[in-house]
This record gives structure tokens, sequence and C-alpha cells, in this order.
């Protein structure tokens, strides 16, 4: 009953979203989107209340015995794992839409259908991911690993580098699908001499939902190494997952000045994959990951404000203005 009820207060959401509140297609300005962040961000914020209320009067399935405290705490720490993710995520969107030249009013729409994807693929992952820590223990030094050199990847890459247009997958769906570079509306594909062709707006979607696949590859073994819950690991993550529309049209148009965030995302990584390498062994309490994930942040936050930026740092890529 539980799973239901959120689940259908995700649905209602979405609905909402789409229907009444960007029932028009317009451009998201920096104030709306403020606005619904903070409406996002409160709604999790306040899931932990209700995470603290399930598990104290068991009302869900608790297979690691967690205490009401330690399950809101693992909440909190997870949904702050998947936020923190989510901003690399929104480099990559930004520069997805600056590609394909999507004008700023069609972009929620694009990004909505995104999301509802990402929603499904993630549940799947989730289920999956959480099914082998259960059945199989070593599988936590597999994922440590693979986040520890997701870390490394991280720190010595840029993703500046990144363009869809000369991606195997753009060139695999120019194979599939008949392309035009015509923008009609918010259609995802119009017809062109009697064919159906896909318009820039769906081969965006198309390019999103893949990359958020990869993207999910490192958010959920992270977000398992804090727990095995899979009710917790699900609600802290679609929550992140549903925030991160409204925070791209927030924190696109700040990228620039966060240019050291990519260190706390590297700082994050490492610091679950070694607790995962070593969960076997010591056990490390919630509110220290907590804490260290919460500086980890913040680090990169103060880096980005208070150390000037050089001429070597400047972004070689356009961001949507």
């Amino acid at each position: 009953m539980v799973w239901g009820i959120f689940i259908a207060f995700v649905l209602v959401m979405l609905f909402l979203d789409l229907a009444v509140f960007n029932r028009k297609a317009h451009e998201i300005k920096t104030k709306e989107a403020s606005i619904f962040t903070s409406i996002w961000v409160g709604i999790a914020l306040l899931f932990s209340g209700v995470i603290y209320w399930l598990f104290s009067n068991g009302m869900v399935e608790n297979p690691t015995q967690l205490s009401a405290e330690t399950a809101t705490l693992k909440y909190i720490t997870g949904y702050l794992i998947e936020l923190s993710l989510s901003i690399d995520n929104v480099f990559v969107i930004a520069v997805i839409f600056n590609s394909f030249a999507i004008p700023a009013k069609y972009q929620h729409r694009v990004l909505f259908w995104g999301i509802l994807g990402a929603i499904v693929f993630r549940a799947l992952m989730i289920l999956f991911g959480v099914a082998l820590i259960n059945k199989f223990d070593w599988i936590v030094y597999v994922f440590g690993v693979f986040l520890l050199f997701t870390a490394y990847k991280m720190a010595t890459s840029s993703d500046t580098d990144f363009n869809p247009k000369n991606s195997k997958v753009y060139k695999y769906i120019r194979k599939v699908f008949p392309i035009t570079h015509k923008i009609d509306g918010e259609n995802f594909f119009i017809k062109r001499m009697g064919v159906k062709a896909a318009t820039p707006l769906f081969i965006a979607l198309l390019i999103i939902e893949l990359t958020d696949i990869l993207f999910a590859l490192d958010s959920i073994p992270a977000i398992l190494a804090i727990t095995a819950d899979p009710f917790i690991v699900f609600s802290s993550n679609i929550l992140a997952i549903l925030g991160l529309r409204s925070m791209y049209f927030l924190i696109s148009r700040m990228l620039q000045k966060f240019r050291y965030i990519n260190y706390s995302l590297v700082a994050i990584l490492s610091f679950v994959g070694i607790k995962m390498l070593i969960s076997h062994h010591v056990e490390i309490p919630e509110w220290l990951s907590l804490t260290v994930i919460a500086l980890a942040l913040l680090g990169g936050v103060l880096a980005s404000v208070y150390i000037p930026t050089t001429n070597d740092e400047l972004p070689t890529q356009d961001l949507p203005k």
C-alpha cells in the first residue's frame, strides 16, 4: 500500500506539472525555476518525516532492521547523493539542448518525458541492484571499485569535449529514424513528403534518456553504498529526479560559476566507493556519511565563489542563456 501511495503521488505531481503548471509552452525564467526547485527540495526534505513515521510504525518492509532514526538519516544522505550527482547531468543536458538548438520554451517538454523515462529505468535498476546486493555479498566490492574508477575518470576528463552529434548514439538514430532539422512547435515527429521524420526535440529526448541511464550506473551504486532498503533507495532517487527539471533551468544558467563542483562529485563518489569496499569490516556511522557529503558539496560551492577565475578555466562550450 505504501509503495502504491508513493507511486500515485509521483504520478499526480507529474500530471500537475505537465497539464496545469506547464500546460502552455513557455521559457522557464530563473524566478520560476527557483520557486519550483525550492518546492521540490522542500517536499523531499519533508518526506524524511514520512520515512521516520513509516519505519517507527512498521508500515514498510524492513529487511535490514533499520531504526526510524537510522532510516531517516539514510534517506537524507541518499537524497543528497542523488541531488549532487544530478548536477553533472545538468551540464550534459545543457550541451545537448545547445547542440540541437532546442528553443528554451520547448525544453521543459523534452525534460518532462525524459524524466518520466528515467523514473521507469531507474526503478528497474534499483530493484536489480538491491536484489544483487541481497543475494551476493561480494557485489559491494564490484560497486565500490566501479565508483572509484568513475571518480578517477571524472577527475581526469572534461565534459567540455562532449558533442552529441559526434556520438555513436546520434549516428545510430539517424540510421533508424528519418530526421529533420526543422522544429515544429512541441512535436516530436512531423510529416515531410509523406514520411514521418523525427524533429530535434525527439533526438534530444532520446540522447538525454540514454545519457541518464549512463549516469544511473554511477548514482544507483552510490546510494546502495548507503542502504539496500528498497523503499529508501527508490523514494530518495525518484524525488531527486523529479526536482531535476526545475534544477536544470536554475543551475544551467550558473554552471560557469560552479566550476569546482565537479571536485565535490569526485570526493563524494570516492567516499562512497571506499565505504563499500570496507563495509564488511568497518561500519561508518550515518551521521558521518551525511557530514562528509554535505561538506564536499559546500566546499565545491565555496571554492567556486571565492577562488578567482583564470583564463584557462573559461568554458569552451556555449551554454543556454
